[in-house]
């Protein structure tokens, strides 16, 4: 059930928030939420692995700056179960993004490319999109 969704021109502003909300594939192994200007240029790249590179239910999250990968930040918090539907909320912020997970842990990961706005989203992998919403 692989998906790839890419959108654009989203001009998503600081104090604003994304909410995506998806269903998870049955034998799902990965998938990820990137947010930035391009697939260049991400201010983050939000990836739950549930068994691919040697993760196994654990979420990796990373920018990427003119092409070129950050350091990985790794949380042991994984709330998602292949089958089920799973809603993820972003908040933007000058200084980092805060990421909401479905059971109501959050954790923040820092705007290391200090975006002003967040033009591009997309959602690739064993992900398949239902709903994308702004707050």
């Amino acid at each position: 059930m692989a998906c790839n969704l890419v959108v654009s021109n989203l001009s998503l502003k600081p104090g604003q928030r994304l909410r995506v909300q998806g269903e998870i594939a049955p034998e799902a192994k990965s998938f990820s939420l990137n947010l930035g200007k391009d697939d260049n240029n991400m201010c983050l790249h939000f990836n739950p692995r549930f068994n691919m590179h040697g993760d196994i239910n654990t979420i990796v999250c990373n920018s990427k700056d003119g092409g070129a990968w950050g350091a990985e930040q790794r949380e042991s918090a994984f709330p998602f179960q292949p089958g089920s539907v799973a809603e993820v909320c972003i908040s933007f912020d000058q200084a980092d993004l805060t990421i909401q997970l479905p059971d109501g842990h959050s954790f923040k990961f820092p705007n290391r490319l200090n975006l002003e706005a967040i033009n591009y989203l997309t959602a690739e992998g064993d992900f398949m999109i239902k709903c994308v919403a702004f707050d």
